[in-house]
């Protein structure tokens, strides 16, 4: 097994053997040149996000600055939307379901390196893939831990630092983050905490 089939496997291995410098220098290219687009050019914007992911539904929007180590490790489903300075450690596998929402830097990570400094300066790190699921909102500057999973329907505040998994149909905040309630049929009316919405077309 190589080191790219062990950092795929989520076993230890070594970041600069087998190829694994140059796959992330070629997308690092990649992402560079999708930084400096300019917003006007959303032919070249749409078609250059769905090169640089592995797998994404029809409708993807990632705002300028994006980070990520591969790319090719990323798969999102349809309707998805990510704003300003999203970094994803791709190292590992990192599925995204369907209309997922991400306010400004937010990041994801994947990687890791062993807690013992001997371990560590050995040069072995791992990645442990994320789970995301459908209709997720994650607020402004939250982190994602490797291995963990994140239930469909979930809201996770603004801030949180989320180490385990997270259940369906909850919100959830805080560091480490933890659920606070359940969402219910009663939130349906509020746009915002405690005001209802004054349109009937959101329904």
């Amino acid at each position: 097994m190589n080191q790219k089939e062990r950092m795929l496997a989520g076993l230890p291995y070594k970041a600069w053997l087998d190829g694994l410098a140059e796959e992330r220098m070629e997308n690092k290219l990649r992402i560079h040149e999708f930084n400096l687009l300019r917003p006007d050019e959303k032919e070249k914007i749409d078609k250059l996000i769905k090169e640089i992911l592995g797998k994404t539904g029809e409708t993807v929007v990632i705002e300028q600055p994006f980070h990520c180590d591969y790319g090719k490790n990323i798969e999102v489903g349809n309707n998805f939307f990510a704003n300003y300075n999203c970094t994803i450690l791709d190292v590992g596998k990192v599925i995204i379901g369907e209309n997922a929402q991400f306010a400004p830097n937010v990041s994801i990570y994947t990687a890791g390196h062993p807690i013992h400094p001997e371990s560590r300066n050995s040069g072995y790190e791992y990645g442990i893939g994320v789970t995301i699921g459908d209709n997720v909102w994650l607020g402004g500057s939250v982190v994602v831990n490797p291995g963990v999973k994140i239930g469909n329907n979930v809201v996770i505040g603004s801030g949180s630092v989320v180490t385990k998994d997270i259940p369906d149909n909850v919100i959830a905040v805080g560091n480490p983050c933890k659920v606070i309630r359940q969402i219910t049929e009663d939130d349906r009316k509020y746009y915002f905490k405690d005001r209802e919405f004054d349109v009937e077309d959101y329904k």
